[in-house]
């Protein structure tokens, strides 16, 4: 191999030096021929213009952890490789026409093609493209690029992708303005864009997929319930098969199905019990790549009162009869609060087969207890066969147990999502989703449906506070959009549309509250970061719910409205109280309204509600990376580490740490290696002042109870749920009960993933690790590293990228 010529080294300096402006102070001009030296030695003699972007791209990657300005930098790299490979004759100097030119093209290609919805043509594709600004591509690092090129980015079969960033999100505004009318779409597709290119706003991972597509499958989420006889059960893995193709995370109610040991009365014999039916959907969900794009994915939620259940909490574990194991489907827990009294007096619990005790699973609260106790007085009578005595502590440790060992089952609470559920008057919700911010009511006839998108909070400040018109306007906006989506919907089952029809739920969420927070300089740990979250997500609910009384006024309310809690005057946060009579015991969680809410309840009383459900904080894992920010209400996972999600692995260090760092002139290449030894916590790090210590702890430094009590501030306001990680730095079981327990107290709905300490570090390869104090190295749970070469594993994406 001979090294790169003059022609290939002037080029790749030309493309650097371009990527480089306005970053010459954080990339200085020694670090710049490094990088140039490292790309012109990789190239080649008669190298394509490919691989040597590709030289450029790998000398820059691999310096992102120095300082964030080489993402920014590798970002536009990248950028300007798919330009070229797109618009013919490519000058750097005329790129925001030759973009403008790229997507009216890539729309006519997308409908030569048949991968546009014809109405996509009707468009005045010249009065979008000069809406097109393509400065805005700078707001996209190199994660987010690549993974926009890698997954999202229109393509034809076995070819590359055809679109650039800006036309991109140009064709999701268009494809979503589709429902609107044909006179106004133009403007409507222009304000769609202006929020998603600016990284307001972000629909969920579906919508951005298939958005103005022939098959416009937008929605996240699908809540099922499977049927206690056989053709049911067989139609419901068809159901799930189809939802699943099409991009849809999945959430199983598998309570119904009778216990095993049950009688069979159509051939006198015994059930199998839930265990091997769950077996089967696992394979199913695991044999389906929706859309060529993802892993199926599905959860399976089980009544903690089903005979089976214990059987149910082993379904993840590495031992035992691999026949009675599902390692490719999560599993969760559907807890009502009479098992969690029950936990706190040290009492028994009653394990019952559906088939003798039906009703349980459509009843909650008060009535589920009645009825319960009625069910156990039965059983010692003698009139109920198959049923099991327990500790509720003994099971509750169970729980704990495999929680711990495996992750499953997931912890969810079926009685707050029932008291405080909107649509009560509509039937019963029996349980949450593949990511556990959804709860709407489901039954054999309706496949519940959730469409969903995250306000980007830290796309929302200026002057360190948050630009609160500017939020609302994005609220406005996003609800508008989310409401299309319910129409333009390609619904893969009939239940599924039936269904969603009929109640129009929407989840808008919200993503950057970390981001957010260190931006305006309130420590997450703080009482402070509390009373923000009260106060910011009271704010959002105010819009939401305000924008779909007005999208009723314009285009009539759904059609279940009728008898629903919107029309009885009762809002979120009036249902605290509710949920607070039903136990009979404090919700210690403030819920006083800072706004004059009467304008809202007005517009609803007069105008009806457009939607069901208007809000829900889903995990955004990858949708946050191609935002720039940090997940959802999740603190920042660490300050340096290592992401691993389906397009790679990318080094993410916390831009705000390394410019407070740089403001103090703390960030030197020693700092940096010692906050790669300490797996990016700051925390031992005596240069760095206590108060940024305290401004930058991550998900393992704050107290896990600390963050429920904000997930209980934020949910007041939330009419379905939050997808709540449990980030639990300890190994003391009692101290993991006395989490979920507050968490209980709290009044949340719903939990999701436990996260422990394991295996979630940084490689050190870089480290001369003589320098450091090897007591203090840390790998697998036995002290030493998987693979034994002294290196520890990457951390993988702390949070599910199914729903978002």
């Amino acid at each position: 191999m001979t090294h790169a010529t003059s022609a290939t080294s002037d080029m790749v300096a030309a493309a650097l030096d371009r990527a480089l402006t306005d970053h010459e102070d954080d990339i200085d001009s020694d670090a710049r021929d490094r990088i140039l030296t490292e790309a012109t030695r990789n190239a080649y003699d008669d190298a394509t213009t490919d691989e040597r972007y590709d030289a450029l791209l790998g000398a820059l990657t691999g310096r992102i952890d120095r300082h964030p300005a080489y993402k920014t930098v590798a970002g536009r790299v990248l950028r300007e490789r798919l330009e070229r490979r797109l618009v013919d004759d490519y000058d750097p100097a005329t790129r925001d026409a030759a973009t403008r030119q790229a997507f009216r093209d890539g729309i006519q290609r997308g409908l030569d093609a048949d991968l546009l919805d014809e109405r996509m043509g009707d468009y005045d594709l010249n009065r979008l493209a000069d809406a097109i600004t393509p400065a805005r591509d700078d707001r996209l690092d190199y994660m987010a690029m690549d993974t926009l090129r890698q997954r999202y980015f229109l393509r034809e079969p076995d070819a590359d992708p055809f679109e650039l960033p800006q036309p991109f999100w140009m064709r999701v505004a268009m494809g979503v303005a589709l429902r609107e009318d044909p006179a106004d779409r133009e403007e409507y597709a222009i304000e769609f864009y202006d929020a998603l290119s600016t990284l307001r706003f972000v629909h969920s991972t579906p919508t951005l997929f298939h958005a103005g597509t022939t098959h416009a499958q937008l929605s996240s989420c699908y809540l099922t319930t499977v049927p206690d006889d056989l053709d049911g059960i067989f139609d419901a893995y068809k159901e799930h098969a189809k939802l699943s193709k099409w991009s849809g995370g999945l959430g199983n109610d598998w309570t119904p199905l009778r216990a095993a040991g049950s009688l069979i009365e159509s051939t006198g014999v015994e059930s199998t019990g839930t265990v091997p039916f769950l077996k089967i959907s696992n394979d199913v969900t695991a044999a389906i790549n929706r859309s060529g794009k993802r892993r199926g994915a599905a959860a399976a939620y089980l009544a903690c009162w089903h005979l089976d259940f214990p059987a149910f909490c082993d379904l993840r574990r590495n031992t035992g009869d691999e026949r009675r194991r599902t390692h490719d489907m999560n599993t969760a827990a559907w807890i009502p609060d009479l098992f969690m009294e029950r936990v706190r007096a040290d009492k028994q619990w009653t394990l019952f087969s559906p088939k003798e005790t039906g009703d349980l699973y459509e009843l909650y609260g008060s009535d589920f207890a009645e009825r319960y106790r009625e069910y156990e007085a039965m059983a010692d009578d003698g009139d109920i066969q198959r049923f099991e005595r327990v500790d509720a502590t003994d099971l509750w440790r169970t729980m704990l147990t495999r929680l711990f060992e495996t992750g499953h089952p997931w912890l969810t609470f079926k009685d707050p999502c029932n008291v405080r559920s909107p649509q009560d008057h509509a039937g019963t919700v029996r349980s949450s989703n593949l990511c556990t911010e959804i709860t709407l009511n489901t039954s054999e006839e309706e496949t519940a449906v959730c469409n969903l998108g995250s306000v980007n909070l830290a796309r929302h400040l200026d002057d360190g506070d948050i630009d609160r018109e500017q939020l609302s306007e994005t609220v406005e906006t996003a609800m508008r959009m989310l409401d299309n989506v319910v129409d333009l919907n390609f619904y893969p089952t009939e239940n599924a549309e039936r269904s969603n029809m009929r109640h129009r739920p929407v989840g808008l969420g919200v993503m950057g509250f970390h981001d957010a927070l260190q931006q305006m300089r309130v420590p997450m740990a703080s009482d402070d970061a509390l009373d923000r979250a009260d106060a910011l997500q009271e704010y959002v609910a105010y819009h939401a719910i305000g924008a779909s009384a007005d999208l009723a006024a314009e285009r009539g309310t759904y059609e279940s409205y009728e008898g629903s809690k919107w029309d009885r005057d009762v809002f979120p946060q009036d249902t605290v109280d509710r949920l607070e009579s039903e136990r009979g015991r404090e919700i210690p969680v403030p819920r006083e309204e800072r706004l004059d809410w009467s304008d809202v309840r007005q517009r609803v009383a007069t105008h009806g509600m457009r939607n069901s459900n208007t809000m829900a904080v889903a995990p955004t894992a990858t949708i946050s990376t191609i935002a720039g920010t940090t997940p959802s209400i999740e603190p920042v996972y660490s300050n340096l580490y290592v992401k691993s999600n389906m397009s790679g692995d990318f080094t993410v260090v916390n831009d705000r740490l390394v410019a407070d760092l740089e403001e103090r002139d703390l960030w030197t290449e020693e700092l940096r290696d010692k906050l790669t030894y300490h797996d990016g916590s700051v925390q031992e790090l005596d240069a760095v002042p206590e108060d940024v210590q305290e401004l930058y702890r991550t998900a393992f430094e704050i107290d896990p109870r600390h963050q429920l009590r904000l997930a209980a501030r934020r949910g007041v306001w939330i009419d379905q749920s939050q997808s709540v990680n449990v980030f639990f730095p300890e190994t003391d079981g009692s101290k993991l009960s006395e989490v979920y327990q507050t968490a209980w107290e709290l009044g949340l709905k719903t939990t999701y993933y436990l996260r422990t300490l394991g295996a979630s570090q940084i490689e050190k390869t870089t480290l001369d690790m003589d320098e450091y104090d090897d007591t203090q190295f840390r790998g697998d749970d036995d002290g030493e590293d998987a693979d034994g070469d002294g290196d520890l594993p990457s951390v993988e994406d702390p949070t599910c990228e199914v729903c978002q």
